[in-house]
């Protein structure tokens, strides 16, 4: 199955790419389905199953949905037109998405969490309702959101259909860490050079450029704006922002030329953690692979840009088509979704690729790079997810910090060695999936153990 660098990095809104963006993304396919089969309908609604209703609050799983059917989409969302639509909305008692008649529509009550009945497609399980004048459901369709923004129909998953349009076959079609290194060492093109020629199998030259530099352009504007915002974040756990206060001893100490050399991890965190406090505010992110894993990759890439001699920002499409060739690997042979494996499929994914782009900036081969992702991703292996009150916050915010110092140091020692190693990148992926599957229930986003019961006062 061929991921474009654009399906594995989606310009979105926090907090959570699985909870949040994609139940938007699911009401808003079932807007389109009323329109194609002609159906018309009184009122509409939503149940949410699973993980979307057990951590739906704290996510804003609801308030997606209701966005979503309002015709809002998570990579034009404002929040500012949100949060009037949603004013006349609740006013009203009626939703109007565009092209659509007025349906009723009751915010309070028309998004049902259904806490007793787990869908058994996967554990991100909505079901959306077309409803007639006397509450008879003309129109049902059930949709999993099954991590980083990725969206399908019961119909769908159950056939094994891809989950985005495959387009134009790619020259380079590897579906393995194995097949893809053959390919690389038949061809003699680096990694990231395959990965170029499979998306402009799709698309122009000109349009993957720009939509390279505008995935970067959103990710350290998300560093930038959480570098500069302090105060509580939303939710109820009154966490507080930390990024700024961090990066400003940070600044101080490196103008006075006192810093230890460890000090450096403080940066990538600092980075890290001023895009996930964006995130657990609602703002504007690139998954990557998720939004509850979207500070690795871009901390990491600053601190290639920012700390390392000689850094070019030229070598920026190379550190995310890599990050983003491994990325599809994972998503393609296991999961990043944290409701089906764990925080190991969203932080460790996202180590492993950041790992696999650092290294190929850093003159790596392709069995470097390899290795590298290889390293990052077998040091996650069994994370758990319980994320505090439901709240992509804690550990969730740190732990992106920890995901970029550990993918530094697994591109570095790939460095130090000449690729070969006892532990395949395709061996480790095997193993997550398999974790993923052992794991208990309540340490896969549902809040219902770990940390997220181990604090009573939350």
């Amino acid at each position: 199955m061929f991921l474009s660098i654009f399906d594995i990095f989606k310009v979105g809104v926090g907090p959570s790419s699985s909870h949040t963006m994609g139940p938007m993304v699911a009401a808003g396919r079932f807007l389109d389905q009323l329109l194609e089969h002609g159906i018309k309908p009184v009122s509409i609604g939503a149940s949410l199953h699973g993980s979307l209703a057990f951590t739906g609050k704290g996510h804003h799983t609801d308030y997606a949905t209701i966005m979503g059917l309002a015709g809002f989409k998570p990579d034009t969302f404002d929040a500012n037109t949100a949060e009037a639509a949603l004013e006349e909305i609740t006013k009203s008692g009626k939703i109007q998405p565009d092209g659509h008649p007025e349906y009723l529509f009751n915010p309070k009550t028309a998004v049902r969490f259904d806490y007793d009945r787990v869908l058994d497609g996967h554990a991100n399980g909505m079901v959306l309702y077309a409803y007639d004048s006397i509450g008879t459901v003309l129109f049902q369709e059930t949709y999993y959101s099954i991590g980083g923004g990725f969206v399908q129909t019961a119909s769908e998953l159950a056939s094994n259909l891809p989950s985005v349009d495959q387009g134009n076959p790619a020259p380079f079609p590897f579906k393995t860490a194995n097949a893809m290194l053959e390919m690389s060492a038949n061809s003699g093109k680096t990694i990231a050079q395959m990965k170029w020629d499979n998306e402009l199998a799709n698309m122009s030259a000109t349009d993957l450029t720009n939509g390279i530099n505008k995935i970067w352009d959103v990710m350290n504007n998300c560093i930038e704006q959480g570098l500069k915002k302090d105060g509580i974040l939303p939710g109820g756990l009154s966490v507080k922002r930390r990024a700024k206060g961090i990066h400003e001893s940070l600044r101080a100490e490196q103008s006075r030329n006192i810093a230890a050399p460890h000090i450096i991890n403080d940066w990538m965190s600092c980075y890290a953690m001023a895009v996930n406090e964006q995130n657990a505010a609602g703002a504007q992110v690139v998954t990557a692979p998720t939004n509850g894993a979207a500070g690795v990759i871009p901390a990491t890439l600053r601190y290639y840009l920012d700390h390392v001699p000689d850094a070019s920002m030229r070598k920026i499409p190379d550190f995310l088509l890599t990050a983003a060739a491994v990325g599809g690997l994972i998503k393609t042979n296991a999961s990043i979704s944290g409701a089906e494996v764990g925080c190991q499929g969203e932080v460790g994914s996202a180590a492993a690729m950041a790992a696999a782009g650092l290294c190929a900036v850093l003159g790596g081969t392709s069995s470097q790079i390899e290795n590298a992702a290889e390293i990052a991703l077998e040091h996650h292996l069994g994370m758990t997810c319980d994320p505090i009150k439901g709240l992509v916050q804690a550990p969730c915010i740190e732990r992106n910090g920890l995901g970029a110092i550990k993918a530094v140091s697994a591109a570095s020692l790939s460095l130090r060695g000449d690729g070969k190693h006892l532990v395949s990148l395709d061996a480790c992926i095997e193993t997550m999936r398999q974790t993923g599957l052992d794991m208990d229930t309540k340490y896969k986003e549902t809040s219902l153990g770990g940390l997220a019961v181990n604090l009573p006062e939350c």
